[in-house]
């Protein structure tokens, strides 16, 4: 049996999404607004505390909506280093969006950069020839640094810095449902000040496709032209909605997760794998050769992904803790 640790990603939906999915109340979403899918962006847009919100097929693409929609053809926009909008979304940000990307230093924990440093990167006027700096993207939790979860006050201070300069705030929130269980405080406490943020279905709860973007109306109704001109207008859209309406469901279970991440990494710290303390469903591991290890973990039946010069193995609803136990045996015999 194959131990799929590679992402949340790779999740199945279950008999009662294929069910709710079979079922759904459809139109064609571009000419009519399909009920279904009205019905998703509703609730996430309340779960979220915005006033609306768009359903498209991937967060990268929600992203660079957003980005398309705040940005002007070069100007400068901040995210923290290795964000996904900046190492995962081949560029889309200055290629699609014409925005000219500055990484930040992790200088407030892994993921996370503090209110001086923003300061200091946002800077003062600049001359006529000099860049513009007019977005900032957030990333809770952070992929690249292990799942890295930035708490609310933190966020909140950020924004604020933001905001007090003239930037627009973007936050990929792929997975802020995590961040959300993991701190113990609605979804909507992580968004506060942001103009605009995305949020994904497809990983760990479970859908087979589809991420939210959302903001003020005005923003989703500019959202809903640039989905278009990228090709992301579906027909009978219900179909998928119906599946993400079921994942929001399924926000609770990712305790669960992290509970069997919590478990992988003790137990890889106890074989002597040099491991992060996971925060919410990743484990990153230092190894002196990530290919062979990963070589390694295929042959045994563990599937895991290289990250930053680590190991990431992420837990998901369709590992169970048996399957973790499993795992941490074939590596303990190997």
């Amino acid at each position: 049996m194959i131990i799929d640790l590679r992402s949340d990603t790779v999740t199945a939906p279950d008999e009662r999404m294929r069910i709710a999915m079979a079922s759904a109340v459809v139109a064609d979403d571009v000419l009519d607004h399909d009920p279904t899918m009205r019905r998703l962006e509703e609730t996430v847009a309340d779960l979220l505390g915005v006033e609306a919100a768009l359903w498209v097929p991937s967060g990268s693409m929600g992203n660079v909506i957003a980005l398309m929609v705040h940005l002007r053809r070069g100007d400068r926009f901040l995210a923290p280093y290795a964000a996904h909008v900046l190492a995962n979304e081949l560029g889309a940000g200055a290629w699609l969006a014409g925005g000219m990307p500055e990484p930040l230093a992790w200088d407030a924990g892994p993921g996370r950069i503090s209110v001086e440093s923003l300061r200091a990167a946002i800077g003062g006027p600049v001359p006529y020839h000099g860049l513009n700096t007019t977005l900032l993207c957030l990333e809770n939790t952070h992929n690249a640094a292990g799942g890295a979860v930035t708490p609310p006050d933190e966020h909140a201070h950020l924004v604020a810095t933001a905001r007090e300069a003239g930037l627009t705030v973007h936050l990929d929130g792929a997975r802020l449902w995590n961040a959300s269980v993991a701190l113990g405080v609605p979804p909507a406490a992580l968004t506060v000040g942001a103009d605009t943020v995305q949020v994904c279905l497809s990983k760990g709860l479970g859908a087979p496709v589809g991420s939210v973007v959302a903001g003020s109306s005005s923003f989703v109704t500019e959202a809903r032209r640039v989905r278009k001109m990228l090709g992301g207008g579906v027909r009978q859209g219900g179909v998928l909605a119906a599946a993400g309406l079921i994942a929001l469901e399924n926000i609770e279970s990712l305790a669960d997760d992290h509970r069997n991440a919590r478990m992988l990494a003790d137990g890889l710290t106890a074989l002597g794998w040099d491991v992060s303390p996971p925060q919410t469903n990743i484990v990153m591991a230092s190894v002196p050769d990530v290919e062979h290890a990963l070589t390694g973990l295929h042959r045994i039946g563990v599937l895991a992904t290289p990250m930053a010069g680590r190991v990431r193995f992420v837990t998901h609803r369709d590992v169970s803790s048996d399957d973790i136990v499993e795992a941490l045996r074939r590596l303990e015999k190997e």
